[in-house]
């Protein structure tokens, strides 16, 4: 006996739907795992982001960390550059001739021993004087408190140190204040227009 079918109207049956039907189940899957797979991948991605922040802070914090304990002292280091100043002072303070005096050269022998002593001290612990004289300006450890005219001789090159400079391991503690040669061509104009810086005489040193 055959089987009855749904009639259209135009004495055709209608064959049924299912093969229509079956892969639009299989398309929902297909697009559900590749937006799964996008999700994932965008997960992944902060994932490894937040990795790598962290690293980053751990690396910046343990830095910070050896930089503290390695300037740690930064602060009694320039306290003490007053003190290897006002020896140097007081050495370069006694004139040749009064030097013969007995207890004068016993004095002075002292207060050189004294400065030597501190000088290693701050080289045993990173610390390095700077005393240009002779050198090209360095702006990044030097500070030119005014210029001089000296013909034949480069510009910018030191001349006179009015204060050495210190470094505390690879950081400026105090920078050089130093006298440099003038431009040659920025003296002429200077001079031409009355501008010419004079220098200054020895007791200002």
């Amino acid at each position: 006996m055959a089987e009855d079918r749904p009639n259209n109207g135009t004495g055709q049956q209608q064959e049924p739907a299912e093969g229509k039907e079956s892969g639009a189940p299989e398309a929902d899957a297909g697009r559900r795992v590749a937006e799964l797979e996008e999700e994932l991948a965008g997960v992944k991605d902060r994932l490894l982001r937040s990795l790598a922040e962290q690293e980053n802070i751990r690396r910046r914090a343990e830095r910070d960390r050896e930089d503290a304990v390695r300037f740690a002292a930064s602060g009694l280091a320039r306290d003490l550059l007053v003190t290897a100043d006002n020896l140097r002072r007081a050495i370069e303070s006694v004139p040749g001739e009064d030097a013969v005096d007995e207890r004068v050269r016993r004095l002075l022998a002292g207060v050189e021993a004294t400065e030597r002593t501190l000088l290693e001290a701050f080289e045993r612990n990173g610390i390095r004087r700077i005393n240009p004289l002779g050198q090209s300006f360095d702006p990044h450890l030097h500070q030119a408190m005014f210029e001089v005219e000296e013909p034949g001789r480069p510009a910018g090159t030191v001349v006179q140190v009015l204060q050495p400079g210190y470094l505390y391991h690879d950081r400026l503690l105090r920078p050089a204040m130093v006298a440099v040669v003038k431009d040659e061509g920025q003296a002429m104009a200077d001079a031409g227009t009355g501008t010419g810086e004079s220098r200054p005489d020895d007791t200002a040193r």
